[in-house]
């Protein structure tokens, strides 16, 4: 029996016989079965549902009625399996032993039983019929693979007798020349459905990968068909693998829709939730809902080394639409592999249509932050394949922007990255995944407008601006006029000269029990730190307070209309953060005094080159959002063709009357309306990146000494503990405070420690530990992008920080 175990064969043991010792040594001491505890055995077997056996194993039996006994139980088994194999052998003993063997995938030709006789004819012992020693020779066992041919409707079981040292590659050989059909097979792999995994090591032996004769192996493909929900809410349908990590099989997915920077995008799993309004208006409205596919089967994504630099050079070689001949935009072509280069490229870069308020009512809004909470559950796990992680084939996911960083957006190239973008972040303002003001609606409500209205009117446009220089070109030129002793456009800040602003502003403290006023300093903001001075002349002494804003958060606090500019600053301490609140006097001041907390929140001072242009686009956002009254919205209120309810939440819908909505949408139009399309997806993207709560990705946690549940907000650049019953932020800690973070699988715990001693561990509630594990390596992991790496990642460093296997 243990021969037979250690081949493979599972076996089902029952002894007829419990001696102490060898019945040729005296005194011995032991059981005998006999015919009526026998049948209890059999029945034990066979109410844990043990009754289908390929083989049965007897030996020689001196007792009738025992003998009579085992026949029937027999007879029995041969009802559950016609094709049943007795072999029976005289065992050269008083008693015998009694075997049931269930070996399901253990071949054996068919033999002979073997005579019983009493105990008279021991010494002439009668054998059964035996297998040929040649065919145990190499321990050789027959192993049944499923093959899942997508020609044929029905699976086929294929049986191939193999060994232990057979390797992984010889299996799959076997099989395709047992199958013999002529097509290419080199997209084929094995699938261990009972340990849910890939066998991609073909070099790999059968007793290395632990595979034996029980294993239910599956010769599949392994790219598979994949329905992807884009941000704009179109469906994409392509060929994508299902073997490879998540983090791969996303760069490709990328590669094939024109997407650069695919590291900021994973897939999601939508929850029950996200259809349920959808399914709800389904089972009431008679005409089955057809949804519009893009299909792109004929285009598959291929897993392989990554891309060379050359792909994403800056600089290219012009190429030409095939379509119609004419020179085609950088934006279609940059990706020469991409199935999308062939089609129209408008498809993905350009807007879709605004819903029907009445399809925006129906689509699912999270009224809390426990709601938000169960949409980022779904997030699958970058370092497993799709199959590993129980993906079947065409089942519908998400793709979305995962990570809020956003590197490198430039126009030139990325007109599908900026439009899937703008879609994503509209959608989070209309279903309220993100909270801003009814000020700040209006202004994405007047964009989205204006984008839906060019969106409509314009034809196939190339994004590259004509009068646009090449970055190569225009760094070349700057280095010759500097080189012959000219003054460039752009000249460099002197490095020794830091600049500095000195202005008067009003500060506020909020403490409890204290109304909220604010009183006049002296403020002198310089590198990365704000001291203030109860006037001018003591600018030179020691200040009331220097507030260094290296790593503090940085909100804006505006009301344009009624003339409000304030900035807020959390600066964070050990215990939490402080909050600091500056009120300017006008536009001009509030945007210089803003762009230098910004830019010193990232260690940056006034003299990056990044300053004057912050200072810029804070001036251009406050200009959308002066509402100027013109005497042409009250006529364009009848010469335009406008929904307002399609570009503000329903419940910002509610409030207004339809005319006076689209007044207040036409009259923050008139600020905007001269932005060409691509600057208008961007000013969107810029004011949704404004908002206070925006890049905080909620978990319901329960921390470690707590007894109740709060909400993990986690941005790019800190952990917020929020309290879950009112919102209101607790603690925050900083990414640039971490000093190691780890998880304990067994209790599924997420540990992190920071400065200054301060530890904090949590367990997940509303989704994997391991998600939100990912969520801060990942973070730190895209920290570490400079354009100076050529667009080239390290995914070996990706994984090492979000794999969680130790401390990091």
């Amino acid at each position: 029996m243990f021969l037979l175990q250690v081949l493979g064969v599972e076996v089902d043991t029952v002894n007829s016989v419990q001696f102490s010792n060898h019945t040729g040594h005296s005194p011995l001491k032991g059981q005998v079965l006999n015919s009526d505890e026998l049948p209890k055995l059999a029945d034990g077997l066979k109410l844990n549902d043990m009754k289908k056996y390929d083989n049965v194993l007897t030996g020689y039996m001196q007792d009738k009625s025992f003998l009579t006994m085992v026949v029937d139980i027999l007879w029995e088994l041969e009802q559950q399996n016609s094709r049943l194999i007795s072999d029976s052998g005289l065992v050269r003993s008083k008693y015998s032993t009694k075997g049931l063997e269930r070996c399901a995938n253990c071949p054996r030709s068919p033999t002979l039983p073997a005579s019983f006789g009493s105990e008279s004819d021991r010494k002439t012992p009668v054998f059964a019929t035996m297998l040929s020693s040649s065919d145990f020779a190499s321990a050789s066992w027959e192993l049944v693979v499923r093959v899942d041919h997508p020609n044929d409707e029905e699976q086929k079981d294929i049986t191939l007798r193999v060994s232990g040292d057979l390797h992984i590659g010889g299996v799959m050989l076997k099989l395709v020349e047992q199958i013999n059909i002529a097509q290419d097979w080199s997209d084929f792999a094995l699938w261990w459905e009972q340990k849910h995994c890939w066998l991609l090591k073909t070099h790999w032996t059968l007793d290395k990968c632990g595979v034996q004769a029980d294993a239910k192996l599956v010769f599949t493909p392994q790219h598979k068909m994949l329905r992807l929900r884009l941000p704009n809410m179109k469906t994409v349908r392509l060929r994508v693998s299902f073997s490879t990590v998540v983090f791969r099989a996303v760069s490709d997915i990328c590669r094939a829709l024109n997407i650069r920077r695919a590291e900021e995008l994973s897939l999601l799993k939508p929850s029950g939730e996200y259809f349920k309004k959808k399914k709800k208006k389904d089972k009431n409205n008679k005409e089955p809902v057809i949804e519009d596919i893009l299909n792109l089967e004929g285009s598959p994504t291929i897993s392989g080394p990554s891309v060379s630099p050359g792909l994403y050079s800056k600089t290219m070689t012009p190429t030409y639409d095939p379509i119609n001949g004419t020179p085609a935009s950088s934006t279609m072509t940059w990706f020469s592999d991409s199935p999308l280069a062939e089609q129209n490229c408008s498809i993905l870069a350009f807007s879709q249509p605004p819903q029907s308020p009445e399809a925006l009512a129906d689509m699912y809004q999270p009224r809390s932050l426990a709601d938000k909470a169960k949409l980022n559950a779904g997030w699958l796990d970058s370092s497993r394949s799709l199959m590993e992680q129980g993906i079947q084939e065409d089942e519908q996911l998400l793709l979305r922007f995962k990570y809020y960083t956003f590197f490198d957006l430039n126009p030139k190239y990325d007109a599908v990255r900026i439009n899937q973008l703008y879609e994503q972040a509209r959608w989070a303002i209309l279903l309220e995944e993100i909270d801003c003001t009814e000020e700040e609606m209006l202004i994405f409500a007047a964009l989205q407008y204006h984008i839906s209205k060019l969106s409509l009117s314009t034809e196939m446009q190339d994004f590259t601006n004509e009068s646009e220089v090449d970055e190569v070109e225009a760094a070349l030129s700057n280095l010759e006029v500097t080189l012959e002793g000219g003054k460039a456009d752009n000249t460099l800040e002197d490095i020794t000269d830091i600049p500095k602003l000195a202005d008067n502003l009003r500060l506020f403290r909020p403490k409890k029990l204290i109304l909220k006023a604010f009183k006049q300093y002296w403020f002198v903001f310089k590198d990365t730190s704000i001291a203030y001075f109860k006037n001018k002349e003591l600018e030179q002494g020691e200040p009331v307070e220097k507030l260094n804003l290296r790593g503090c958060e940085v909100v804006p606090d505006v009301n344009v209309a009624g003339r409000k500019f304030g900035i807020k600053l959390l600066i964070p301490v050990a215990d939490g953060m402080n909050e600091v609140y500056l009120r300017c006097d006008h536009e001009s001041q509030y945007a210089q005094w803003m762009a230098a907390c910004i830019l010193a929140s990232k260690g940056k001072t006034m003299a990056d080159s990044s300053y004057q242009p912050e200072v810029l686009n804070i001036l251009s956002f406050l200009k959308m959002k002066n509402r100027n009254s013109a005497s042409q919205v009250a006529s364009g209120l009848e010469n335009m063709d406008i929904n307002p309810e399609c570009f503000v939440s329903p419940r910002c819908a509610k409030k207004h009357k339809s005319k006076q909505l689209a007044a207040c949408i036409l009259e923050a139009h008139q600020n905007v309306a001269q932005m060409p399309l691509v600057e208008a997806k961007l000013r969107f993207i810029q004011a949704w990146q404004s908002l206070p709560e925006f890049g905080l990705t909620y978990y319901l946690v329960r921390f470690k000494g707590s007894k109740k549940d709060d909400i993990l907000g986690i941005s790019y650049n800190r952990l917020i503990r929020i309290d879950a019953a009112t919102g209101i932020p607790i603690t925050t800690w900083r990414f640039t405070n971490m000093k190691q973070w780890n998880v304990n699988w067994e209790i599924r715990q997420v540990a992190i420690e920071f400065d200054q001693n301060v530890s904090i561990a949590f367990t997940c509630l509303s989704a994997d530990c391991k998600i939100v594990h990912e969520y801060i390596g990942g973070y730190i992991f895209l920290s570490t992008r400079s354009k100076d790496q050529n667009e080239t990642l390290d995914e070996d460093l990706f994984h090492k920080l979000t794999g969680g296997q130790e401390a990091i």
